[in-house]
């Protein structure tokens, strides 16, 4: 992912996007940097418009977020039984350890 942001970063500085730079900002950021996965990025990046897939990119999550799903208005519910699950098991557990505890003494 890093290799990517490296590349975004170039793109919004309107730098090239070549094999020397993306190692520069990749190095100067503290990436051990992959020289397979430089020169494969650096080559399917020539074959995009990065600027009309960063305008596509931005577009489509305002439209996913603005269709709210069956499962969000789940997810409350179903967080406060984990939660009681979650209690319920602290529960048993603090009892053990009490009873554990009451051996050692009596």
């Amino acid at each position: 992912m890093e290799y990517v942001y490296a590349s975004l970063l170039l793109h919004a500085a309107k730098k090239e996007i070549n094999e020397d730079n993306l190692r520069n900002v990749l190095t100067a950021a503290g990436v051990t940097v992959d020289e397979v996965r430089l020169k494969a990025l650096v080559a399917a990046l020539k074959e995009i418009n990065i600027d009309e897939v960063l305008k596509n990119a931005t577009a489509m999550p305002v439209a996913v977020a603005a269709a709210p799903t069956a499962q969000t208005a789940q997810a409350p519910a179903q967080e406060k039984k984990e939660e009681e699950k979650k209690e319920e098991e602290k529960k048993v557990s603090e009892e053990e350890i009490a009873g554990g505890l009451a051996s050692l003494f009596g």
